[in-house]
């Protein structure tokens, strides 16, 4: 069950004013704009050739990332990484020793199932699963 690259987000305080200078400087995309209310934050998600780029912008102070713009400042929020089956993922993950932080699957912006396993497992970097293929 190899992974591919999905997606890497990035956490911003002004998604919008991110994606215009994306759009405007490198001629990227927007494909999809979102509001996830579970996950506290609106979504603006850009074309990066067969994979995509997520800017996040917190919908509050008191949200997973408005927490982490204010305790790290924007920049490198996650890295998504695809798979067939998710729930098989996160058996194989957990039985490796994986730290997780969803242990079952939710919603993400695209539509996709997803999960999250905390950083202290992957070099200090946030890895969200999603359940497919990027597009």
């Amino acid at each position: 069950m190899a992974g591919r690259l999905d997606h890497v987000n990035i956490a911003a305080p002004d998604a919008g004013g991110l994606a215009r200078k994306l759009t405007e400087a490198l001629g990227m995309e927007v494909v999809k704009e979102t509001v996830v209310e579970e996950q506290g934050v609106k979504v603006i998600v850009l074309d990066a050739g067969g994979s995509h780029l997520e800017i996040t912008e917190p919908l509050g102070p008191d949200t997973p990332v408005g927490r982490f713009l204010s305790k790290k400042g924007p920049g490198l929020h996650h890295i998504a990484i695809s798979v067939p089956d998710i729930e098989a993922a996160l058996a194989k993950m957990k039985a490796a020793g994986i730290a997780l932080i969803d242990e079952t699957p939710k919603i993400g912006a695209m539509g996709n199932r997803i999960a999250f396993a905390h950083p202290k497992s992957f070099g200090g970097v946030l890895i969200e699963i999603v359940e497919g293929e990027a597009d």
